[in-house]
C-alpha cells in the first residue's frame, strides 16, 4: 500500500527562493536530500512555469524527495496545460510531486479579479483534467480559502504567518487536513546583523501587499508594526533567528499549534547559498 502524501512529507521540509536561479536550486534540492529533508518547496511567484519543467528538473536529479510548487500562480497559468504537466510527472515520477497553486496577491497580477471565485473556478478545472484532491495544496491565508483548501484540496501551504495562525487554521480544519505553512528563518546568532537581513526581506514587498497585512491584523499586529519598516516585535515573530538550536526550537512552535509540516526558508546575507543553515538546522531537526 501506497504510504499517504501526509505522511511522507515529513515534519520539515527545505523551502527554496527562485532568487537562486534554477541550477543553484537544483544543487540546493540534491543536497537537501541527502541532509535527510523529505520535502522541497520550489518558490515561483508569479513566473509562467505552467510546463513545470523546473519541477521536472528537481525530480529527476533526486531520488525520494517529495518535490512542491510554491506556488503555481492561478492568473498566469493556464489550468488545462498545468493539469498536463502534473499527469506527466506523476507519470514519471509517481506521488513524489505535489501540485501547489495559489491566487497570489492584487499588487502583483494586473488582472487580479474575484479572487475566490477564481481559486474555486481553477480547481475545477483541476478536477476535469484528473488532478486528484491529494495531488494538490492551495496557499490560503483566510478562513474562507481555508475551508476551500479543505474542502477541495489535500491542505493548505499558507507564506509569512505566525503560529498564532497555524493554531487558528487548525481549529477551523479539523484533525484531517494537511497545514503546512512555510517558516521563513535567519540562522545567525548576532541578533543586530539577523534583524537586519530579515527586516530587508519582510520589508519589501511583503508589507506592501494588502494579503499579508490584513492577515496579520487579525493576530493582533497594528498600524505601529506594519508601518515603515516593521517593528523589531513583527519582524522577529515573521523571521525567527538565532542559531540552528534556537530557530529549531521555534519551527517547533508551528508543529505545536497544529501544522504537520513547515517549509523552512532561510535568509542569508547577500544571496550567499542557503545551504549552511540547512545543514546545521538538520543536525537539530533530525538527530
Amino acid at each position: 500500500m501506497t504510504t499517504p502524501l501526509r505522511s511522507r512529507l515529513g515534519r520539515f521540509g527545505a523551502w527554496l527562493h527562485p532568487g537562486y536561479g534554477d541550477a543553484a536550486r537544483t544543487e540546493f534540492a540534491v543536497e537537501a536530500e541527502e541532509l535527510g529533508y523529505p520535502t522541497v518547496w520550489l518558490g515561483l511567484g508569479t513566473a509562467s512555469v505552467a510546463d513545470l519543467t523546473f519541477a521536472e528538473r528537481i525530480l529527476g536529479a533526486t531520488e525520494s524527495i517529495i518535490v512542491a510548487t510554491a506556488i503555481v500562480n492561478m492568473w498566469t497559468n493556464d489550468a488545462a496545460t498545468v493539469a498536463a504537466s502534473y499527469r506527466r510527472l506523476t507519470a514519471a515520477y509517481g506521488e513524489r510531486f505535489l501540485l501547489g497553486v495559489g491566487i497570489g496577491h492584487p499588487e502583483a497580477v494586473a488582472t487580479y479579479r474575484t479572487p475566490y471565485a477564481t481559486m474555486v473556478d481553477y480547481l475545477d478545472q483541476l478536477d476535469a483534467a484528473g488532478v486528484p484532491v491529494d495531488g494538490r495544496i492551495l496557499a490560503a491565508l483566510g478562513p474562507r480559502a481555508l475551508t476551500l483548501a479543505a474542502a477541495r484540496t489535500l491542505g493548505t501551504h499558507p507564506y509569512l504567518v505566525v503560529p498564532e495562525h497555524t493554531r487558528e487554521a487548525r481549529a477551523i480544519l479539523g484533525p484531517d487536513v494537511v497545514i503546512a505553512p512555510e517558516q521563513t528563518v535567519v540562522v545567525d546568532p548576532d541578533p543586530g546583523a539577523a534583524r537586519k537581513i530579515a527586516r530587508a526581506f519582510v520589508t519589501d514587498p511583503y508589507l506592501t501587499l494588502s494579503n499579508y497585512t490584513n492577515n496579520l491584523r487579525r493576530f493582533g499586529y497594528t498600524d505601529a508594526d506594519l508601518d515603515g519598516q516593521g517593528s523589531d516585535r513583527l519582524i522577529d515573530d515573521l523571521v525567527p533567528h538565532g542559531n540552528a538550536e534556537v530557530v529549531a526550537a521555534r519551527l517547533q512552535a508551528h508543529l505545536a499549534a497544529g501544522a504537520d509540516h513547515v517549509g523552512v526558508q532561510i535568509l542569508t546575507a547577500g544571496g550567499a547559498s542557503p545551504m549552511p543553515g540547512y545543514r546545521a538546522l538538520a543536525a537539530e531537526l533530525f538527530n
